[in-house]
């Protein structure tokens, strides 16, 4: 099912690996390219910023190709939508021969191909389908169909492809479909938290499977993703698209859910980032460690909109200071263990993949910054001097 064969990606893991063991000191220079010898992939790869350019760039012109198809021939709205399902369908093949034929992986023109398929399926039914009819979510209508149609095309580009944005593409069309289906709110957040927790129970069955190959960052990211889904759906003052006026004025969602289902969820949003971060430190897993201490930051701001107290300016500040305090604690407790390692964790420096991610953040930020322009240097000789050149009359004269 999965396009790229297992042994292509097995490579590239293995030369990634190795550019890290090299950056770390473990390996040197002759044995780095020794083993990068071993490791040769027919896959086609590139560098990240090269990768957005050609996202873009193929974005930008299939849109400027449907576009152009709909100034020039403007067809009738169920005429376009089944235009743009064969638009769809041209993408999707593109995408799988630009693979299968060209070797591309993670180029960013198959991404841009696979993520206009999508847009055009889901614009492609809704103009064919339910053409003439207001786009508005009703709890029996049947439109619920074009959100379940890009969640389960999504599914299948991420066990495609292999791209995680594809799955969380996935978790926020699932967002759409209880809106359709009922109009009380407890019972959509419940829903969305269902989807999400049978998703991660079959995620974390399988991962299993996947444990030491090439697989198992995949899915360590997707069920980063779950955790946190399901955070956001019983987390009813972050999840509430109604709340951002009083959420600082501390006026909770009290009055728009039930008690029990209120005060429940208050309760869950306590439980859950201990949870996560406990299964995170078992697994030696940095994605679920890194969104349970987000979860836990996520509860502490939320905490007081839950409450219905006030909020006041210097709020962020403490918050600042607990999380620093946690980070120097927790900096200084694994350093003092033996050889600065307690339980396989060390804090003693990053790895070369984070050094390289860093590198990249750095240089995107400095890209981004204004910066000013330095000025012209000024060339400064002790023996240049002006002259050669006369002025005056009536006699006068003088040279400069």
């Amino acid at each position: 099912m999965r396009l790229y064969s297992a042994s292509s990606e097995e490579t590239l893991r293995a030369r990634k690996l190795l550019a890290d063991w090299v950056g770390e000191g473990f390996l040197t220079k002759a044995q780095y390219q020794l083993l990068e010898q071993e490791t040769v992939s027919d896959l086609r790869t590139t560098n990240v910023f090269l990768r957005l350019v050609l996202f873009i760039f193929t974005l930008i012109i299939v849109g400027a190709a449907a576009g152009l198809f709909y100034v020039v021939l403007r067809p009738s709205e169920q005429t376009a939508g089944v235009v743009f399902l064969i638009f769809a369908a041209i993408c999707y093949a593109a995408a799988e021969a630009a693979v299968s034929r060209a070797g591309l992986y993670r180029y960013g023109i198959e991404e841009a191909l696979v993520v206009c398929s999508v847009g055009f399926l889901c614009a492609g039914m809704e103009a064919t389908l339910f053409s003439g009819r207001l786009y508005s979510p009703k709890p029996d209508a049947v439109e619920f169909l074009v959100p379940a149609a890009g969640a389960v095309f999504s599914l299948w580009i991420w066990r495609r492809y292999g791209f995680s944005y594809a799955f969380l593409a996935a978790m926020i069309f699932v967002i759409f479909l209880p809106g359709y289906w009922t109009s009380s709110h407890p019972a959509q957040h419940l829903i969305v938290a269902v989807f999400y927790a049978t998703a991660l129970i079959g995620v974390a069955k399988v991962r299993s499977r996947h444990r030491f190959d090439y697989l198992d960052e995949a899915y360590s990211l997707v069920e980063a993703f779950l955790w946190l889904g399901i955070y956001l759906a019983i987390n009813l003052q972050l999840s509430s698209l109604n709340l951002h006026g009083p959420w600082w004025r501390g006026t909770g969602a009290a009055s728009e859910f039930a008690r029990p289902f209120y005060w429940t969820t208050w309760v869950l949003i306590w439980c859950l980032p201990p949870i996560v971060l406990a299964r995170g430190i078992r697994e030696k897993d940095r994605f679920v460690i890194a969104v349970g201490a987000i979860m836990a930051v996520l509860t502490l701001v939320s905490n007081k909109p839950y409450l219905g107290w006030p909020r006041h300016t210097w709020d962020p500040m403490l918050l600042g200071i607990l999380l620093t305090g946690v980070a120097v604690f927790l900096r200084r407790w694994l350093a003092r263990g033996p050889g600065g390692i307690r339980h396989c964790f060390t804090a003693v420096r990053l790895s070369g993949k984070d050094k390289h991610w860093m590198s990249v953040g750095s240089t995107v930020f400095g890209l981004l910054s204004p910066h000013s322009t330095p000025p012209a240097p000024q060339t400064n000789s002790p023996d240049f001097r002006f002259g050669g050149g006369n002025t005056g009359g009536g006699g006068a004269g003088g040279d400069f």
